[in-house]
């Protein structure tokens, strides 16, 4: 079975920096893509950065320049480093990834995501 673990977040102040980590722990699996979302109170669920197998990265424009994804295909981890924090950054950061089951048929890409983690920017 394939799950997502996610770790980081936290409360920070505006202009503080946090890290969020998610691994894919399970096996017999292959990973096409991995994204952060966040969900803030009231609102849509929204992308904030992905990164595909061939390392293709794109964010939203929200928060372009101060936040960096990347990964370790070797440990099937991706990572979101989060500068210049801002309180309108506050949400639950979600952790998306589309993995195929290798000894499934048919086979086919499917979502999976993490349990969410908090992140709080205070002003």
């Amino acid at each position: 079975q394939v799950q997502l673990v996610e770790s980081g977040g936290g409360l920070v102040q505006a202009g503080g920096s946090l890290s969020l980590s998610c691994a894919v722990s399970g096996t017999g699996f292959s990973i096409k893509s991995m994204a952060w979302y966040r969900q803030a109170p009231g609102k849509q669920r929204e992308l904030v950065a992905g990164i595909t197998r061939e390392g293709n990265i794109n964010y939203a424009n929200s928060v372009k320049g101060r936040f960096t994804i990347s990964r370790d295909s070797a440990k099937n981890t991706v990572y979101l480093q989060m500068n210049s924090l801002k309180p309108e950054d506050t949400a639950v950061y979600y952790c998306n990834a589309e993995i195929m089951l290798l000894f499934t048929s048919p086979r086919r890409f499917d979502t999976y995501w993490g349990q969410g983690t908090q992140v709080t920017v205070s002003s």
